[in-house]
């Protein structure tokens, strides 16, 4: 059955069906280049796949998505696929700072947050409106990152030496403030606009200064949307629709074992699927899954040069989180939760103690994607997201241990330990936001690092792989171009930091790669959509892309099923 599913060569095999791979798929399929997509699970998505309990939905990892409004680099790069495209919506209530002492709120006009903070500590106005005016400038380079979201791999010598002239233009608003990190970088950088320590503990959740300046330069330019209706998983589910209808299979359970090489060229791969191996040719593979796994177990040894995997071993990550996912009996909002995120702090525990993975001392972040979306649960019911920063070593790594064959084997200890921390966060945060969330409660479901590595093979868990930061940068972490050739990265690992817009960049990059050999035609046009050159009209006009009718038409969510039967016919 598999074997009639796909031929035995493709153009192009793309391993991991998250946003980046099915992004870099999509365009491939439009190009006119023979495509398929390898997905070890059962479905598509990667993060964004959500999943479904007795008719509720629930996202796994959105706290909020940006660049998807008008210019971002998601809705250009979506529209540059199909008008179809799944729409997000604009968020107006963003960021809820909470903590002991305080309660401030983020919206889409951030000057309100900023004059009740003046109201509040007068004597630091000066220090605060340049805070925020530093942040509006962080911003508007935000909103001009579509200039500068393609690949240097991609340009020619001329082009690169234009772009460093761009992304230097990006970068001057962050660049005062890129070493301020840590404990003692953060206190310094708060420093530099006031000093009343009440009022720097607002910002107690935050690792470093950026940190508490983005998401303000953000709200300036209304870039925070939460995800399209139906969840963040219909975003992956419309591009699988794009490619499948350009013809192109999808593999799911298909398990990738050993990547070809030849005269140091990938030449194709063998996968795994209900316990039969088989084998596809492919003149490129956009890996769109975990590095690590990627140059250590799917290459043969001596592919990848030892200094590079050391690097990557020793990469600054972002963390893994635990993630508590609530179905209540009563709406969100009845609870008193609005569609902003949460950041739940206790500005009096250490600063180590705030992202250190200890449930009774670390930051929260509460989320009420139902009362965004109505479509995610049953009638006057609701969710609800816990999320907690958390790392694979918490407790013996939580309670896990590896077989003789190097399956982690996830035991009633790992159960109870996973319960253990779920009940800790509910109850922090009944006590300080909803007092009587516990008894509204249906179900809840609980991801560990363990769950977010199992389903997609990251490192430790990671959300979002590799951190900007000096180090990173200083050993080139990021790239798209392997030792190997014709073997392009396209997810998330390709560039520093993370996310939606990153990831589908990344997918996007990688497409370019391919087409600049390939199909020089739609290489150019693409690349110019890219560089705001070449319009949308002029780029689906160019005969070197295929028509596509965006016939795409959302699915329906379980309760938006259930709630058009007839109230006399259900049981």
């Amino acid at each position: 059955m598999l074997r009639s599913h796909f031929k035995d060569s493709y153009d192009v095999v793309v391993i991991g069906a998250g946003v980046g791979g099915l992004t870099a798929a999509a365009l491939l399929s439009k190009a006119g280049l023979a495509v398929c997509v390898l997905e070890k699970e059962p479905h598509v998505g990667g993060y964004l796949a959500g999943f479904c309990r007795k008719r509720f939905v629930f996202d796994t990892a959105i706290h909020w998505l940006n660049q998807y409004g008008a210019g971002g680099i998601l809705e250009k790069l979506f529209m540059a696929i199909g008008s179809d495209h799944p729409q997000a919506v604009e968020q107006h209530r963003i960021r809820r700072y909470k903590g002991e002492d305080f309660d401030y709120l983020l919206t889409s006009n951030p000057n309100e947050m900023r004059d009740q903070l003046i109201l509040d500590f007068p004597k630091e106005r000066r220090g605060i409106e340049k805070l925020f005016l530093k942040a509006r400038q962080i911003g508007r380079s935000f909103k001009n990152y579509n200039r500068v979201f393609r690949s240097e791999e991609t340009m020619s010598l001329f082009q690169k030496l234009k772009n460093k002239m761009r992304m230097l233009e990006f970068a001057i608003p962050f660049i005062p403030y890129l070493s301020y990190s840590g404990e003692k970088g953060l206190k310094k950088g708060l420093n530099r606009f006031f000093k009343d320590d009440q009022l720097q503990q607002i910002f107690s959740g935050e690792q470093e200064l950026l940190g508490c300046l983005i998401p303000i330069g953000w709200s300036y330019f209304h870039d925070f949307q939460s995800p399209p209706k139906g969840g963040s998983q219909v975003i992956t589910q419309w591009l699988q629709y794009v490619i499948e209808f350009y013809k192109n299979p999808i593999g799911l359970q298909c398990q990738v074992k050993q990547i070809y090489v030849e005269n140091g060229q990938a030449a194709g791969l063998s996968f795994e699927h209900s316990g039969n191996l088989h084998h596809i040719n492919s003149k490129y593979i956009i890996a769109a899954c975990d590095i690590e796994t990627l140059y250590e177990k799917m290459l043969p040894a001596n592919a990848i040069p030892a200094t590079l995997k050391k690097k990557l071993k020793d990469a600054d990550l972002y963390s893994s989180s635990i993630t508590v996912s609530l179905a209540l009996d009563c709406t969100a909002e009845s609870l008193g939760f609005n569609e902003e995120l949460i950041h739940l702090v206790d500005e009096h525990q250490s600063f180590i103690d705030q992202s250190g993975g200890d449930p009774m001392r670390s930051e929260i972040s509460i989320l009420a994607p139902s009362m965004r979306d109505k479509s995610l649960a049953p009638e006057n019911q609701g969710t609800l997201t816990l999320y907690m920063p958390s790392s694979m070593a918490y407790k013996n790594e939580w309670e896990t241990h590896l077989d003789i064959s190097g399956i982690r084997v996830r035991g009633e200890a790992y159960k109870k330990l996973k319960k253990e921390v779920a009940d800790i966060l509910i109850q922090r945060v009944e006590e300080k936001l909803a007092p009587t969330l516990r008894s509204h409660i249906l179900f809840y479901e609980v991801a560990t690092p363990v769950t977010h590595w199992r389903y997609t093979g990251n490192k430790n868990g990671t959300m979002m792989g590799a951190r900007p930061g000096r180090k990173n940068m200083k050993n080139k972490i990021s790239h798209y171009k392997t030792p190997v050739k014709n073997l392009i990265l396209g997810g998330h690992w390709a560039e520093l930091g993370g996310g939606v817009p990153i990831a589908a960049k990344a997918g996007a990059n990688a497409c370019l790669l391919v087409l600049q050999k390939e199909n020089p035609a739609a290489f150019k046009s693409l690349a110019g959509y890219m560089n705001n050159t070449v319009t949308i009209q002029e780029m689906n006009n160019n005969k070197c892309f295929r028509p596509y009718d965006h016939s795409w038409v959302r699915p329906q969510t379980p309760a938006e099923r259930t709630s058009q039967i007839p109230k006399n016919s259900m049981v």
